[in-house]
């Protein structure tokens, strides 16, 4: 049997406990109204959190960035519904410990208690994994909520995104970001009420800064930061200085929000393609130069530049090729971090070269026709003639060799008879597509007049 001391003990003990927490985990909110960002979420009139409070809210996936709330809000969700909060992560938990938690679902549900199943990074979960929550799911004996960095409509499979309804989070702004810190600052419970800390202005601008709206980031800068300025305190009764040289001496660099193989790297390079496509020089050295800053592949980079050149410029500017192949060149020849100015360069000179997606559209066009037409053979007058058998049968027999002619230009069919007169190729008046358009025009003249001879 346990006497007082020992219950005494035990508080003291857990107390102690949650104080050596890191500061993240102390001041996670406790309600909605302790809540900081998601107003669309946990506002008076949202609509989320009045099913929650209703206890209406059915098996849902929380998307967003890190950092925001997701896991706090299904914490939220289980102590308003008064439900038993079941927590796996997708990267540790296996199906024998879903089938466990399952288990236990089902003697609470017999007993009329509910049980809210949280899996944390369920984009991380395979098929099985999915498949084998799918049917407690639909028979409510768990109330899923799952938390997704990554688009669900890609990592969930649609058997279960279709009995939930997935809400979006989005990062925290400076104003909430401040916020947090602010209320970290003068909790005397959980934050560091109870210390004299002097927090600078400018410091609180650079945490915002390198915090990319990620709370949980910016409270282990403050935690840090605090750290840093507890051992160079020289007067232990004068305030602790948290100033910039504190923060940026503690956090070094900002946190990268950027994931290579998520919806992130598509969202960026989407960016970086259409801010070249757009010719806005400015915007696509930054979008660059977030990818790169974030870990990219500078050869995917590379690779995909190579393809703005062709599908965007083409012929209005043949340089454009060239320069983006030199620059793939330099990125493998010199490596990283000198590579990148190559890059630049490359990515420079597409946003402002001008624009042309008439190749592009005209080789579309092409290779509809090949897979929708007939493959008619060749017109007899292209044909090679390397044997005597050929050269009998007629093999390139009419065929005119276009350096005989002045100007090296004569009119003949190329294209099988099915496809005669077909137009792929229109060149746009930017560029050298100028001059591409002034030789198509003096060739479809030359045509029309061969036509017309008797």
């Amino acid at each position: 049997m346990r006497n007082v001391s020992d219950d005494q003990h035990g508080l003291f003990t857990s107390a102690q406990a949650a104080m050596d927490a890191p500061l993240a985990s102390r001041m996670r909110p406790r309600s909605f109204d302790e809540f900081f960002g998601q107003r669309h979420l946990v506002g008076p009139d949202a609509a989320f959190r009045k099913l929650v409070e209703a206890d209406r809210l059915g098996s849902v996936i929380l998307w967003g960035p890190p950092g925001v709330g997701k896991t706090t809000l299904a914490e939220i969700v289980a102590n308003v519904t008064s439900a038993i909060f079941d927590r796996v992560s997708a990267v540790s938990a296996g199906v024998a410990d879903l089938r466990k938690i399952v288990e236990s679902a089902r003697h609470r549900r017999a007993m009329g208690h509910r049980t809210i199943l949280f899996i944390d990074e369920i984009h991380r979960f395979n098929k099985a994994q999915q498949d084998a929550i799918l049917p407690v799911v639909e028979d409510g004996t768990v109330r899923l909520i799952g938390a997704t960095t990554e688009n669900p409509s890609f990592e969930v499979n649609s058997a279960l995104l279709s009995r939930t309804r997935v809400y979006v989070l989005n990062s925290l702004n400076d104003e909430e970001i401040s916020g947090v810190l602010e209320r970290s600052l003068s909790d005397k419970e959980r934050g560091f009420g109870t210390k004299q800390i002097e927090f600078r202005e400018e410091a609180d601008r650079v945490i915002v800064n390198f915090a990319n709206g990620d709370a949980r980031s910016a409270l282990n800068m403050l935690e840090m930061s605090v750290s840093v300025a507890e051992a160079k305190q020289e007067d232990i009764s004068g305030p602790l200085i948290v100033d910039i040289q504190t923060v940026t001496s503690a956090v070094q660099r900002r946190a990268v929000l950027y994931d290579k193989n998520g919806e992130m790297h598509y969202d960026l390079i989407s960016a970086l393609h259409k801010s070249v496509r757009g010719s806005d020089i400015d915007a696509s050295l930054y979008w660059l130069a977030r990818m790169l800053n974030g870990g990219e592949d500078p050869l995917f980079l590379a690779r995909r530049i190579v393809r703005m050149a062709t599908e965007d410029i083409g012929l209005a500017d043949p340089l454009a090729l060239s320069l983006t192949m030199a620059a793939q060149q330099a990125v493998h020849f010199i490596g990283m971090p000198e590579g990148a100015l190559a890059l630049a360069e490359a990515v420079a000179y597409l946003a402002a070269a001008p624009k042309s997606n008439a190749v592009y559209m005209a080789w579309g066009a092409a290779t509809a026709d090949v897979e929708q037409t007939r493959n008619d053979p060749v017109p007899i007058h292209l044909r090679n003639a390397p044997t005597g058998l050929m050269k009998e049968l007629g093999y390139g027999k009419g065929y005119r060799y276009a350096h005989d002619y002045e100007g090296g230009f004569v009119a003949q069919q190329n294209l099988p008879d099915a496809l005669k007169g077909r137009t792929y190729y229109d060149p746009t008046d930017r560029g050298y597509e100028v001059k591409m358009r002034e030789r198509m025009e003096t060739r479809a003249r030359e045509t029309k007049k061969t036509e017309n001879e008797p």
